[in-house]
């Protein structure tokens, strides 16, 4: 019998590697241009902490998290998001005694217990990035700035940047009972998870994918009517600036966030080609986290972003999985002792190099090069090893030369330099 994964744990082939790490490093690229240094914290935290940050009565804390108890009677939960971990390893390592502003990215598996959909596992993986002690308002751009960079950078174009603001302690709260009124005038048009939740986190209403709770709350007052002067002016100049960097964007009034330390800034990178579940990155300022986890009263902003979607989106341009620089056929025994050496040495001067090991035909092996897309393959059997030479076959020009094998890695380096160009 047979043993299969677990369902919604996804298994990443070696098909779909390369494309995992053409965005992961595209991330690394781009996040330190901007100043970022990379965090990597455990994947397993105790479970107050993210009944503290998210919220007890967000889903992902009533039904999603996967929570257990260790042996010492201690409950702890995978964590199913990475912003509140960074902010606890911030927290108990005093990192800001370090400096007063610090970038921090991470990259890594997430895990939450919901129903597998296309992009969305039970382990997902996120690649994130915070910024903590600064308010000023052109730090949130920046961090637009640097996520539209980064989108940029991995050649995927068909994402749309939307922003909101979400007030804060001051302004929430009336805009909050506004809007509990409002639903209660319409709790029998809303979903069974709406009618439980509206008066717990009612903003969460006005993000739900049930067309009959987006029909009932068409009309819904908009937060940014109800914005203190602060929040205002705090959208206002995060607007100006991406407007001065010509950085594109589009509001979006109904967008909020399903964990509860958000505030003021928040966004979405939105794409049509995933379905109703359209964001494939997301995030925003909060400035009271890190004082309610026991830090500082340091403001904070940052985001996420999904690999499984980065990756279904990037599909349209595939990451071409790394090719040899040569590949050795050989022929006979003494050929294939040689071809072993040969390729050992290459390899420690970091050429990619292969040969075969089944003692195919030379005709096999040449199909075998050409279907691992070699760029270079060298023919040798045993009048090459006697005259310490042999043919060097360019195989995008199906043209060949001698080239003796002492020389061969200074030889296969100036080769691949004169021909690094595409054809």
């Amino acid at each position: 019998m047979t043993i299969s994964g677990i369902k919604g744990m996804n298994d990443i082939l070696p098909n779909e590697v390369q494309t995992w790490q053409f965005l992961e490093s595209t991330a690394r690229r781009i996040f330190e241009t901007y100043g970022f240094t990379e965090i990597r914290v455990p994947v397993v935290e105790k479970t107050e902490l993210f009944c503290r940050s998210i919220g007890e009565t967000t889903d992902i804390v009533e039904k999603e998290m996967y929570t257990f108890t260790d042996k010492s009677g201690n409950s702890l939960s995978l964590r199913p998001e990475g912003t509140a971990p960074v902010m606890r390893s911030f927290i108990e390592h005093k990192l800001y005694t370090l400096d007063p502003v610090n970038k921090l990215y991470y990259l890594g598996p997430m895990f939450r217990y919901e129903r597998p959909q296309k992009g969305r596992y039970r382990q997902f993986h996120q690649i994130g990035a915070e910024v903590i002690g600064v308010d000023d308002p052109r730090i949130d751009a920046q961090v637009l700035i640097m996520l539209v960079h980064f989108f940029a950078a991995a050649g995927i174009d068909t994402v749309e940047l939307q922003i909101n603001s979400l007030g804060c302690k001051e302004c929430r709260p009336g805009y909050r009972q506004m809007l509990v009124t409002f639903l209660e005038s319409r709790l029998n048009a809303l979903c069974d998870d709406c009618r439980r939740r509206y008066l717990a986190n009612p903003l969460r209403v006005l993000d739900c994918k049930v067309p009959g709770c987006r029909e009932a709350t068409v009309a819904a007052p908009s937060v940014l009517d109800h914005l203190c002067a602060g929040c205002n002016d705090h959208f206002v100049a995060v607007r100006s600036s991406l407007d001065a960097t010509k950085t594109p964007y589009a509001i979006n009034p109904r967008m909020v966030r399903g964990l509860d330390y958000y505030t003021k800034t928040t966004f979405e990178m939105v794409t049509e080609n995933l379905g109703a579940q359209n964001a494939v990155a997301a995030g925003g300022r909060y400035d009271g986290l890190i004082k309610s986890l026991g830090g500082p009263s340091l403001s904070g902003i940052g985001f996420a972003a999904g690999l499984e979607r980065l990756a279904l989106l990037k599909t349209s341009s595939p990451v071409p999985p790394p090719r040899p620089d040569l590949f050795i056929a050989a022929l006979g025994d003494a050929a294939g002792k040689e071809a072993f050496l040969l390729m050992s040495s290459l390899l420690q001067r970091n050429f990619r190099v292969e040969i075969d090991f089944l003692g195919k035909s030379l005709k096999s092996q040449l199909r075998r090069a050409d279907k691992l897309g070699a760029r270079f393959v060298l023919i040798i059997g045993e009048d090459e090893l006697a005259r310490n030479s042999a043919p060097l076959r360019d195989m995008r020009t199906a043209t060949q030369d001698e080239v003796g094998l002492t020389d061969l890695a200074q030889l296969l380096m100036e080769r691949l330099q004169q021909n690094s160009a595409p054809i």
